[in-house]
C-alpha cells in the first residue's frame, strides 16, 4: 500500500479508501451486506494497508457507522486508523433532522460518535450543501467541532466549484477551520470535475477523494453494451441506469476493457490507476461487495500507465450533464 497525505496536512491515508455504503442493513437497499457479511472486508482491507474508510450517517441509516465502529474496535487500534463520515442528509422524520443547520450538525455528530463508538471523528464531511442554511452557520459550526475535539478535519462533497471557493475564502476570512479534502464525483467516464473542481482544489491545497471512481461498477464491466447488468446492485441502482447513458460511456468502458486485456489485469485496475495518476487526487472511494473486488482494488496502486495508455483511455470522452450534486 502507498500513503499520501490528504490535502495539505500531515493527516497520511492509503491510496485506496474503502467505502462503507455496502456494509449495513438490506432493508435499506437490495444489495448491500449483512454486518456478518461486512465485517470481513474491513479486516481484509486492513491487512491490505488500507487504514482510510468512509461512512455516512444515512447509510442504512447508521446501521453502517455502527458496523465500522464495531469492525474498527475488534481489528485494529483506532489511533491507526482514518474514519471518514458524513452529514447531510435526512435520518429521520421532522424539519430539523437533515441539513446543515447548527442544531442538526450538534445532534448529528453526537450521534455519529456514538454509533462509531469513538470519541472523535477524523473528517467530517458535509455531504452535500445545504441550500436553506447560510454557509457561514455551517463553517462556524464545524469549526467548533474541531476546538471542541469531536473533529479532526472537515471535508465537503459535490458542490460547484463556486460554491467551494466562496466556503473556502469565508473560513479564511473569519478564522474558521478549513475544508482539507473534496469527495467529488471523478472518474473515466465523468470528467466534469477537471474543467474547474479540480484545478481549484489543486490550487487550495485541497485533497481529492473521488467517489463512484469505478462509474458504479460501470468501468469494472458489470453492464455490458445492450444488457441491464450482472450484479443484483447493476440491474437494481436507478442511479447509475440514469448517469451512465451516452453511447461514448460504453466506449469508454471498451477501451478500459482492451487496455487491461493487453496488460493482463481486470478492467477496473486500468480505471482507478488512471484516477490515481491524475494530479491532486489522493484516495478514490471504492465499494467492494466481493473480497477479489477489494484486492484488485488495492493492486490498482501499483499499476503504472504511460502517456500513451492515458491518451487512449481519455480519447473516447464525451462532455455531459452536471451529475451528482444532489
Amino acid at each position: 500500500m502507498q500513503y499520501a497525505n490528504l490535502g495539505r496536512t500531515g493527516l497520511k491515508v492509503s491510496r485506496i479508501c474503502l467505502g462503507m455504503m455496502t456494509y449495513g442493513d438490506p432493508a435499506w437497499r437490495d444489495w448491500i451486506l449483512s454486518e456478518e457479511e461486512g465485517r470481513p472486508f474491513v479486516n481484509r482491507a486492513l491487512e491490505l494497508g488500507v487504514n482510510f474508510f468512509d461512512t455516512s450517517n444515512m447509510y442504512s441509516n447508521g446501521v453502517s457507522e455502527e458496523i465500522l465502529g464495531r469492525a474498527v474496535r475488534d481489528f485494529a487500534r483506532r489511533d491507526d486508523v482514518v474514519i471518514a463520515t458524513k452529514v447531510y442528509f435526512p435520518t429521520g422524520e421532522g424539519p430539523n433532522n437533515g441539513g446543515l443547520s447548527r442544531k442538526h450538525i450538534l445532534t448529528a455528530v453526537d450521534d455519529s460518535l456514538r454509533r462509531l463508538g469513538t470519541d472523535y471523528i477524523d473528517l467530517y464531511q458535509i455531504h452535500r450543501l445545504d441550500h436553506e442554511t447560510p454557509i457561514e452557520e455551517t463553517l462556524e459550526t464545524l469549526h467548533d467541532l474541531v476546538r471542541a475535539g469531536k473533529v479532526r478535519y472537515i471535508g465537503a462533497s459535490s458542490m460547484f466549484a463556486w460554491q467551494f471557493a466562496r466556503a473556502l475564502y469565508l473560513a479564511d476570512r473569519h478564522g474558521w477551520t478549513r475544508f482539507v479534502s473534496m469527495q467529488n464525483h471523478y472518474n473515466l467516464i465523468y470528467r466534469e470535475e477537471e474543467r474547474e473542481m479540480v484545478p481549484l482544489c489543486r490550487a487550495e491545497g485541497v485533497g481529492l477523494i473521488p467517489w463512484s471512481p469505478l462509474a458504479r461498477g460501470f468501468l469494472a464491466r458489470n453492464r455490458q453494451r445492450g444488457a441491464q447488468g450482472e450484479t443484483l446492485r447493476a440491474k437494481s441502482d436507478d442511479i447509475a441506469h440514469r448517469m451512465y447513458t451516452l453511447d461514448s460511456d460504453m466506449i469508454v468502458a471498451e477501451r478500459v476493457s482492451e487496455i487491461a486485456q493487453t496488460r493482463g489485469v481486470p478492467p477496473a485496475q486500468i480505471a482507478l490507476a488512471w484516477l490515481l495518476h491524475k494530479p491532486g487526487v489522493v484516495a478514490p472511494i471504492i465499494g467492494a461487495s466481493k473480497m477479489l473486488h477489494l484486492e484488485q482494488a488495492v493492486a490498482a496502486v501499483d499499476v503504472a500507465l504511460d502517456a500513451e495508455a492515458i491518451t487512449q483511455l481519455e480519447a473516447p470522452y464525451q462532455p455531459h450533464p452536471i451529475l451528482g450534486h444532489m
